[in-house]
């Protein structure tokens, strides 16, 4: 079993609000993410709320998720990591770990990420989008024990970045799913998604 875990419980300082209740493109911020990874092959989805929890998950009515509350969320993106990776059914093989704040992260990719993990059985699949790392990033049941151990807003970072010969790198090419941190970011995420979804109705 290979589950989906979206932390969506940030505290959206620098946005001013509730970044993930955002609309943009007709949907809400986390709408978007979370309906990507719905769509991908993963066997289920968490979602791990914070700040304004009820609004968050009003939001993702209709979306086949389970979502848990994480109210240690300002702590840091750990907590919430840590929220949602105690929250998988017993015996998960590996989580894929996407970040409710990017909702032009790829299905595709995911799916990626799951193909190279089935045929190399690595530790940790991350993409390279371009030559950068980016998110989503799966991880397998060998390393939860080390995920449930972060600490503050550097997540999985130190995980992924302890021992590289354990780490898969997938090449994307293709652009890095967008941060929506301030409400500045909102325009180029909505022409990111119009694009995508022009190219699907052709």
């Amino acid at each position: 079993m290979i589950v989906g875990v979206v932390l969506a419980a940030g505290a959206s300082r620098r946005f001013g609000a509730q970044k993930l209740l955002a609309p943009v493109a007709g949907k809400a911020v986390v709408r978007w993410t979370v309906e990507r990874m719905v769509a991908s092959r993963l066997d289920a989805v968490i979602i791990v709320l914070g700040r304004e929890a009820d609004a968050v998950q009003r939001v993702l009515d209709g979306l086949t998720v389970r979502t848990v509350r994480n109210p240690r969320f300002a702590d840091g993106l750990a907590a919430s990591l840590v929220a949602g990776v105690d929250a998988m059914p017993p015996g998960s093989d590996a989580a894929v770990i996407a970040l409710g704040d990017q909702p032009t992260v790829s299905t595709a990719v995911i799916d990626t990420l799951i193909d190279v993990w089935c045929s190399r059985r690595t530790s940790i699949v991350a993409p390279m989008y371009r030559g950068v790392r980016g998110n989503p990033v799966l991880f397998a049941h060998t390393v939860f024990a080390e995920l449930r151990a972060g600490r503050g807003d550097r997540g999985a970072r130190d995980v992924i970045t302890r021992s590289a010969d354990r780490v898969a790198l997938v090449d994307v090419d293709e652009e890095m799913p967008v941060d929506v941190d301030e409400p500045t970011d909102l325009p180029a995420v909505a022409l990111k998604l119009a694009a995508h979804t022009s190219r699907k109705e052709r």
